[in-house]
């Protein structure tokens, strides 16, 4: 659905250069709901910009809906974004105007016929829940009504994709859940593949099925949700992951693990989903000389699957250590071994 292709681009800011991509590929499968996260200045806008050709890459290609835009006219380009809907961060709603009136901007741009748009006004605000809203003007309306506004909006002409530009940040928690749901049902319910960018880790987690990292212009890893949270390999993922899954060992504990003088180890383990099928934190408290300490446990829920992570203290001789790793292994666990500086 979306594809690019060792993108790049440079903006020139005065008498420095500004690289907001470099060597950037990514894909969008039909049907995914993709999350690209990044801290301010990584480069997620520009990536967004390029995918609806408001900016064109100095190299590199970018293909939506099998279409090359390198090579399309301007009339073809707007054809083609009459396909892509936009939801923005701070709404770019008509304040002065009635929720009809700023659903219906895109329909009238493309000339649809007045009656095939009061319809579809109606249908879409139905679809969002402010069918009681629709001669309100944005003005009188909630941080949260005025997205479920952006959103009917971006969906007015039917789209294929919707792109989401940090579509959640000035909403508070409880709304923000409210209008991820809202994008899960329209991504189950229309087909509509959704590319969303954000710096916020929990809306990774609540919606996307996929995810990439960026940083300093790059992507530095990418993947399935339940793998990168599972097992994320930069320091920049671990950063973002650790704000949704609490997986360091609490400060208090940290002074009884160094004075600890009998022989241990400390290991990370993660479940995912139904990975691990025996009672293995059971099984190894069970073991002959070794004992076994819970010092950290955290659940979350993510993609219709559950990851549990547990922070345990093995602590008994090196051979009985190594065979409990062996067992968490052989269990199907994801295991990490903690160190910590004298």
């Amino acid at each position: 659905m979306i594809q690019i292709d060792h993108a790049v681009k440079t903006f020139a800011d005065g008498r420095q250069a500004v690289h907001a991509l470099r060597d950037v590929s990514l894909r969008v499968e039909k049907g995914d709901i993709y999350g690209i996260v990044g801290f301010s200045g990584a480069g997620k806008s520009t990536l967004l910009r390029l995918v609806n050709g408001l900016e064109k890459p100095d190299s590199g290609r970018v293909t939506v809906a099998g279409q090359d835009l390198s090579g399309l006219n301007q009339k073809a380009l707007l054809l083609l974004r009459r396909k892509i809907g936009m939801v923005f961060q701070q709404f770019n709603l008509l304040e002065g105007k009635t929720v009809r009136h700023n659903v219906s901007i895109p329909l009238l741009l493309a000339g649809t016929p007045k009656k095939e748009i009061e319809k579809r006004v109606k249908e879409v605000l139905r679809f969002v829940e402010l069918e009681d809203k629709e001669n309100a003007y944005v003005s009188q309306l909630s941080g949260g009504q005025k997205q479920r506004v952006g959103i009917a909006r971006a969906l007015a002409t039917g789209p294929d994709i919707l792109l989401c530009d940090e579509a959640t940040s000035a909403l508070d928690p409880q709304t923000t859940e409210s209008i991820l749901r809202l994008l899960q049902r329209v991504n189950r319910e229309m087909g509509v593949t959704i590319l969303l960018i954000t710096h916020q880790m929990q809306v990774i987690q609540l919606i996307c099925n996929k995810v990439a990292v960026m940083e300093y212009g790059r992507i530095v890893e990418e993947g399935s949700v339940l793998s990168v949270f599972g097992t994320p390999k930069e320091e920049v993922t671990r950063r973002f992951v650790r704000t949704v899954i609490n997986d360091q060992i609490p400060e208090k504990f940290i002074s009884v693990v160094r004075d600890e003088k009998r022989n241990q180890q400390v290991e990370l383990l993660k479940f995912i989903g139904d990975s691990v099928k025996e009672p293995l934190i059971a099984n190894l408290c069970r073991m002959d000389g070794l004992e076994v300490n819970i010092l950290g446990a955290s659940i979350q829920e993510m993609q219709g699957s559950v990851m549990s992570v547990f922070i345990l203290q093995l602590i008994g001789e090196d051979a009985l250590i190594l065979q409990a790793e062996d067992k968490i292994d052989q269990a199907g666990a994801l295991r990490e071994r903690m160190v910590f500086q004298a």
